[in-house]
């Protein structure tokens, strides 16, 4: 009998060892895992590259207090503001860490330019920005809170594509909206470039904070390093993590210089945020992202394995409704609960996850091999015909 909590619905399996996109259990079976740790294996598993720094950083040292310099982590955020609108990084270690962080960030902000009445941040209801206190009640989800009051003050909500809600959800206490580029845990909806435009208009009309949530979609999940990117605009705010360490714990929370002059010392820390193991593989992970023509395939892969799969939704249009994501965060939308089709994926050795609105999230490696994706579409194109 397992001494670990119930508070995750585990699958009966388990692996003990892993290679690029394929995992393998302990009763010796193969699986195409298209899952990679929910977005986090960004580079795949045991990737060398990544191993090979794991192993060189911790000849020389794990760990060292923030109340020190950190030379691995001075260099990662250089290099992921120099390639951003960020002017300053704080570093965590999680995603859900990484959105506290850009709530305080927001609400510090605004107190430290004599207007702490506007501390209240307007997200999406029924969105995902983790599971802390915090993070579930600005979710706005019942089915997230319930159990968990009182409730924790602060946030207020609109629904998805509500523009007529948002705007009149706004009041002179909103300090920030925070929306994910791309929600993942609601059923992998893509917020419009017009829409992501609209939104900072409006905050720059209202003079609020825009803060665009990328723990799940960034770091080239999108095909571009940030989802946002697209709609060319800049952002306040973003947190980030899961891609970012390719498997190692990496949160962080990016910000412009006007919303980092409230973070003075004190203001925020994590004990081990930041620390020299973590960012020496974070700079492993940016050497393979920014190489050239590395996001360019992540497009080229996205493009195949949407088209494909548009192709078994012709085939079998009573089973799937939509195929929607963007870049290699990919959703099937089915007509029914999707409890059913995951598990017959699993018994064809194809991992997948289950996201809001009955869709099966498929979030294969960034470096995923062509004849990888066409093993996925195989299987899925077997398990509809099994279904049908």
């Amino acid at each position: 009998m397992s001494a670990l909590a119930k508070n995750y619905n585990r699958r009966k399996i388990a692996f003990n060892r892993g290679k690029g996109s394929f995992l393998y259990s302990t009763n010796g079976k193969k699986y195409l895992d298209f899952v990679q740790g929910i977005a986090v294996n960004s580079l795949g598993h045991a990737n060398p590259y990544l191993t090979k720094a794991i192993n060189k950083q911790a000849k020389k040292v794990w760990h060292v207090s923030n109340a020190f310099i950190i030379p691995e982590g001075e260099r990662l955020a250089k290099r992921l503001s120099k390639k951003t609108f960020a002017d300053y990084v704080i570093f965590q270690n999680s995603g859900v860490e990484a959105t506290e962080a850009a709530i305080k960030a927001a609400r510090k902000y605004f107190h430290s330019i004599g207007k702490p009445q506007k501390n209240r941040i307007l997200c999406i209801k029924n969105s995902f920005h983790g599971r802390t206190l915090a993070a579930i009640f600005a979710s706005g989800s019942k089915k997230m809170t319930e159990g968990f009051g009182p409730k924790v003050p602060g946030f207020d909500h609109f629904n998805f594509a509500d523009h007529k809600g948002l705007k009149k959800a706004i009041t002179k206490k909103t300090a920030a909206i925070m929306i994910e580029t791309a929600m993942g845990e609601s059923g992998i909806k893509v917020i419009p470039d017009w829409c992501l435009k609209d939104l900072r208009k409006i905050c720059n009309k209202k003079k609020i904070l825009l803060i665009l949530d990328e723990v799940q979609c960034g770091i080239g999940r999108s095909g571009k390093f940030f989802a946002y990117e697209y709609a060319k605009i800049k952002p306040d705010i973003v947190p980030i993590a899961k891609g970012i360490g390719g498997g190692f714990p990496i949160g962080a929370v990016l910000m412009n210089k006007k919303v980092a002059s409230g973070m003075t010392p004190g203001s925020h820390g994590s004990t081990f945020g930041g620390n020299p193991l973590a960012m020496s593989v974070g700079n492993a992970v940016l050497d393979q992202i920014f190489k050239k023509g590395f996001l360019k395939n992540v497009q080229k892969s996205s493009k195949y394995f949407m088209s494909e799969l548009n192709k078994i939704k012709q085939d079998y249009p009573d089973i799937i409704k939509e195929v929607r994501g963007i870049g290699l965060l990919i959703g099937l939308q089915l007509y029914e609960d999707q409890t059913k089709f995951i598990q017959k994926l699993e018994d064809n050795k194809l991992l997948t996850m289950r996201a809001g609105e009955n869709v099966v999230r498929i979030l294969p490696p960034l470096n995923v091999k062509r004849q990888e994706i066409n093993l996925a579409i195989k299987i899925i194109r077997k398990v509809c015909n099994q279904i049908s």
